[in-house]
């Protein structure tokens, strides 16, 4: 089973989530999508909203989206850290994961918590996001991975961030 994984913060969820998910599903002939909901995401400050309004707000944007599913793990695998994630995911060995992110991540990916395991692991497929292609593709994880396990998906991009919203 193909399986795709959007870590995150989602706050808020928006239509650039949903967008890269369809995407992901069309492209690499994914089963299901987890938009997997943290409380915090390490590299940036602590979130006001709570996990269950992000989690509220996450299947509204999902909508009809059956593929998609909405899961908050981090009271089960008592850790924010994706490599857990994927630890306990991958519990089930007919399971092949699609870890999705955007161009933004990539740029720290190095910086992940055990980075180089959670690449050994999973399939990395990074969607260009408006304004940091150059720097992603300059990574040093892009130089490391060198299209081996990793895929630079170009598509329409939705020009949101969570941050955006935010700030409205």
């Amino acid at each position: 089973m193909k399986i795709g994984i959007l870590g995150g913060s989602f706050d808020p969820a928006h239509k650039g989530h949903l967008a890269i998910s369809k995407e992901a599903k069309r492209r690499f002939k994914l089963e299901k999508i987890i938009w997997a909901v943290t409380k915090k995401n390490p590299f940036k400050a602590e979130s006001k909203t709570p996990i269950s309004k992000k989690i509220k707000d996450c299947k509204k944007i999902i909508g009809l989206n059956s593929f998609i599913k909405v899961k908050f793990y981090e009271n089960i695998i008592k850790s924010n850290k994706t490599i857990n994630l994927i630890n306990h995911i991958k519990k089930n060995k007919n399971i092949e994961i699609f870890f999705l992110m955007g161009a933004d991540n990539l740029i720290n990916f190095h910086k992940w918590f055990k980075s180089e395991l959670i690449s050994q692991k999973c399939n990395i497929i990074v969607f260009d996001r408006h304004g940091y292609k150059k720097n992603s593709l300059k990574s040093k994880t892009f130089k490391r991975l060198n299209n081996k396990i990793l895929t630079f998906v170009e598509f329409k991009k939705v020009n949101i961030s969570s941050s955006q919203l935010r700030k409205i």
